[in-house]
């Protein structure tokens, strides 16, 4: 049976349909995936909603804080400026490059989810689906003030069907398995893996066993089997989209997966 969540986000009613998109570990790509996913809900004529509620590492601009998450979301979803900008992509922004709750610690600043809260409710009435990212893996902390907080909070309290990016090499079985097994208990919704990194002529055996292993030990289907490209060939920070990673993510019809929130 799932286990409820104590620390509920209390986010507001929202009724279009939308993705989470989270990963085992930092560095997997989910804004990589993310962009391409919404790159390809854009090229099917859909207003395109994104929203990373929490982004560290950000670079401090004339006008503030910056996250280059957050603007390469806005740039491959084409998001509407009318919404409110960057501010409404990425509404929590700490510049230190940690987890949410150290960063915030760090820095002095408590958890405030009114900005998160304001954030959903505009992009809900303003785009047709939404496509959420988290921030790390499901059991990072997010607030200086509750060390039981996490992304796992947030995900559930979105209620979206969740996208779990996984890596393709070696470990990726164990990582995988203890996200799938955590968002499961806490009664979210798994749509399914995105195994990325992949690389064909790689002969290590487990890169060339794990897709299926994947799907067998969380029965959950691969969406998507996305190849490795060098940062030279690809920086979504910059506008730049490999062609074999948006053919690989365009194979799927994510509009079959993406449902809205069930509480209201």
């Amino acid at each position: 049976m799932p286990e409820p969540l104590a620390n509920s986000f209390d986010l507001p009613p929202r009724g279009k349909p939308g993705l989470f998109i989270t990963a085992t570990d930092t560095n997997v790509g989910k804004t990589v995936i993310t962009c391409a996913i919404a790159d390809v809900l854009v090229r099917l004529g859909l207003r395109v909603g994104v929203c990373k509620p929490f982004a560290t590492g950000a670079r401090t601009e004339r006008e503030g804080l910056v996250s280059d998450d957050a603007q390469a979301l806005a740039y491959f979803a084409q998001f509407d400026p009318a919404i409110g900008g960057l501010p409404m992509v990425s509404p929590i922004l700490e510049r230190l490059p940690l987890a949410p709750a150290v960063a915030m610690e760090r820095s002095g600043v408590p958890l405030d989810l009114q900005p998160v809260r304001r954030s959903l409710a505009a992009i809900d009435r303003g785009c047709d689906v939404v496509l959420m990212e988290g921030v790390g893996g499901v059991m990072v902390p997010v607030d200086p003030g509750d060390p039981q907080r996490t992304v796992l909070d947030l995900i559930a309290g979105a209620d979206y069907p969740v996208l779990v990016v996984c890596r393709a090499d070696l470990g990726t079985l164990n990582h995988t398995a203890l996200t799938v097994e955590a968002l499961r208990r806490a009664g979210c919704r798994v749509a399914g893996l995105v195994m990325n990194f992949y690389n064909p002529d790689d002969p290590d055996p487990a890169m060339q066993t794990n897709r299926d292993w994947l799907a067998r030990m969380n029965r959950l289907p691969v969406l998507a089997t996305v190849p490795r490209v060098s940062d030279r060939e690809m920086n979504v920070a910059e506008g730049v989209l490999h062609d074999e990673v948006r053919a690989a993510v365009a194979l799927t019809d994510w509009r079959l997966y993406a449902k809205a929130p069930r509480r209201r």
